[in-house]
């Protein structure tokens, strides 16, 4: 297919889709916080696995690897924003409408995407620990705890794994910044959505950067208090995440 055209954007768009997913939130409360609350119950769940299987250093890499899956996770989001600014229904029942459309096959091959980079970012970040630390499994959280802020070993743990993971979410954030919510709107193909991402992500590369720090950085406020933070923050930014779509791509 045709690849769209991208516009210029720039900090006014990015507070401008703020603004309106805050708005989006508050007009449709109930069925954000029913979808918003799978990502801290998942991130508890994960996080006790992680502690009973004594894989503790992989517990971080694991939540934040949430930001790598969040753009297909929040599918129902963009389409609740979607129906709202149509005027149509927003019950909570319709937030997954779109998996009966055309594009349903390109959004599967999406989520299959996103999920292979999010294993690739766990083996990546298993390597990194086995490289470091050999086997040896932690004895406690705080030796852990201790090792990794005290230690070189340590410090070259959170400067190495904290730049690859930079990396992997710069990849997530160029090819689905667009794409995904594309994917909703429009019977479209995945490559094309895609390329149609790329292509935006090209012409506004420090404003989209800038989009993918605010995001992280509102993922750590919402993830602090044991993660029930996030039951706001991404609804927020997934209706937001919507209308930066609607800014950068024409409609």
């Amino acid at each position: 297919m045709a690849r769209p055209a991208v516009n210029t954007i720039d900090g006014h768009d990015l507070s401008m889709a703020l603004r309106r997913g805050v708005d989006d939130f508050l007009a449709m409360p109930t069925h954000a916080l029913f979808i918003g609350l799978i990502y801290p119950l998942v991130g508890v769940v994960l996080a006790t696995v992680a502690f009973g299987l004594e894989i503790l250093p992989l517990v971080f890499p694991l939540a934040a690897g949430f930001a790598l899956i969040g753009p297909f996770a929040a599918i129902g989001l963009y389409e609740l924003s979607r129906r709202r600014e149509q005027g149509l229904s927003t019950e909570w029942a319709l937030a997954f409408a779109n998996l009966t459309r055309p594009a349903a096959g390109a959004l599967a091959g999406m989520g299959m995407l996103l999920t292979a980079i999010f294993v690739s970012w766990l083996v990546a970040a298993q390597g990194l620990y086995w490289a470091l630390y050999g086997d040896a499994e932690p004895a406690s959280l705080l030796d852990f705890a201790r090792d990794v802020f005290l230690t070189p070993r340590g410090w070259a743990l959170i400067i190495v794994g904290n730049l690859t993971g930079f990396a992997f979410s710069l990849v997530v954030l160029a090819i689905s910044v667009v794409s995904v919510p594309m994917l909703v709107d429009r019977n479209i193909d995945l490559a094309t959505a895609i390329e149609t991402s790329l292509a935006a992500f090209r012409r506004n590369p420090r404003i989209l950067t800038a989009w993918g720090f605010i995001v992280v950085g509102l993922l750590v406020l919402g993830s602090l208090p044991l993660f029930v933070g996030l039951a706001v923050v991404m609804p927020i930014l997934g209706h937001a995440t919507w209308h930066l779509y609607r800014r950068v791509v024409p409609a």
